[in-house]
């Protein structure tokens, strides 16, 4: 004889524990607003995709989709050569030494 499960009960769904990968993709930014190039130029849009380190942000963080992703990378670095855009941030190797950074070794006795 076979075994019957969940009699007389309705079948219930586990709840999805919201994790790192729920939820939807963002737009990309430049879809949505039907941008076929980005520009280089456009200092103030540019700055939104690269860290505070100066590090160009990676698509899963800004949503961008894979074309216009490879068109801000090639738009920030041309903006660093043009001096549109900083390579790394003010004072930034300043505050690592500062607080011991690493190695640590320095200053002490």
């Amino acid at each position: 004889m076979a075994k019957q499960r969940n009699r007389g009960k309705p079948a219930r769904r586990r709840d999805k524990k919201g994790g790192p990968g729920t939820g939807r993709r963002k737009p990309c930014p430049y879809c949505k607003d039907k941008v076929e190039q980005v520009d280089y130029k456009d200092t103030a849009v540019l700055r939104k995709f690269i860290s505070e380190k100066g590090k160009i942000r990676s698509r899963r963080i800004t949503g961008a989709c894979r074309r216009h992703q490879s068109q801000v990378a090639r738009a920030v670095k041309r903006a660093r050569e043009l001096a549109l855009l900083p390579y790394v941030n003010e004072g930034g190797r300043d505050d690592v030494e500062r607080e011991g950074g690493r190695g640590g070794r320095r200053g002490r006795d």
